[in-house]
């Protein structure tokens, strides 16, 4: 089974959805875990348009990159352009994709909603080159 770690400055938005996303379409294909360079908290409108379409996150934890290992992942997916910021073994993994989304904090729900289509998309494109 393939392993996958999304990367976003504070693992609060749009790592969060990836990682619903993956845990939901990838069931049985992949396992999925997501961090942030920095912890804080899964934002409720995240929770909220996530909610939208049949994905619940409200149990997903915002956790720092320092609790994982990168060669603990065949896939490493920075959603913010963070790529740059993270140590070397995480960006020389088997897959390293900087997909660089808007970040929806502070924005209205029409980006939310947006940006998770696009989270989505890319996640069902990702789960096609893993399997």
């Amino acid at each position: 089974m393939k392993k996958v770690m999304f990367v976003c400055k504070r693992n609060s938005c749009r790592s969060q959805m990836a990682e619903g996303f993956t845990r939901h379409l990838g069931a049985g294909q992949v396992e999925v875990h997501s961090c942030g360079l920095e912890a804080s908290r899964v934002h409720p409108t995240a929770i909220e348009v996530m909610q939208e379409v049949g994905i619940d996150i409200t149990d997903q934890t915002s956790d720092p990159l320092s609790n994982f290992q990168a060669e603990d992942y065949d896939a490493v997916i920075s959603l913010c352009g963070c790529g740059v910021n993270l140590p070397p073994d995480w960006v020389s993994q088997e897959i390293f994709e900087d997909w660089q989304l808007d970040d929806p904090d502070g924005q209205p729900l029409e980006t939310f909603r947006r940006v998770r289509d696009e989270v989505r998309d890319r996640v069902k494109h990702l789960l096609e080159i893993l399997s």
